[in-house]
């Protein structure tokens, strides 16, 4: 499984456009991504990658940390969606946790919020443990 930092470039841009960051860790029986920055087209890779690292590892929970999460664009929100089938598939459960006003207006106007479990944060989503 994918562990530490992904996707954020290496030098003084901080603050870069596109600038993007998925860091994973386990949390009892769940994986935990966080996100940072802007996520999209240009930056989706990794968290394609880490999504399909956590998804191979079937916990039974995958909570994605939006709360540093800035921007979500279709790529991204495609590739979340993508991953929520292949979890299901693999007897876990994707969640979000945290999203921001920008990226959860995304979620309102295509209504993808209605297909993911989305919680206020991280906490209550690492507490909920109603079946997959």
């Amino acid at each position: 499984m994918v562990s530490g930092v992904a996707g954020q470039p290496q030098g003084d841009g901080a603050a870069a456009k596109g600038r993007f960051g998925v860091n994973v860790r386990p949390v009892g029986g769940a994986v935990v991504l966080a996100l940072s920055g802007e996520l999209d087209h240009d930056t989706a890779e990794p968290l394609r990658e880490a999504l399909a690292d956590a998804v191979e590892a079937a916990p039974d929970q995958i909570v994605v940390d939006c709360a540093n999460l800035s921007f979500c664009d279709s790529t991204g929100l495609n590739v979340l969606l993508r991953a929520r089938l292949a979890a299901r598939e693999a007897g876990s459960r994707l969640a979000l946790s945290a999203l921001r006003p920008p990226v959860a207006r995304m979620f309102d106007i295509t209504g993808a919020h209605a297909v993911f479990p989305v919680y206020a944060g991280l906490d209550e989503a690492l507490a909920d443990e109603r079946p997959k």
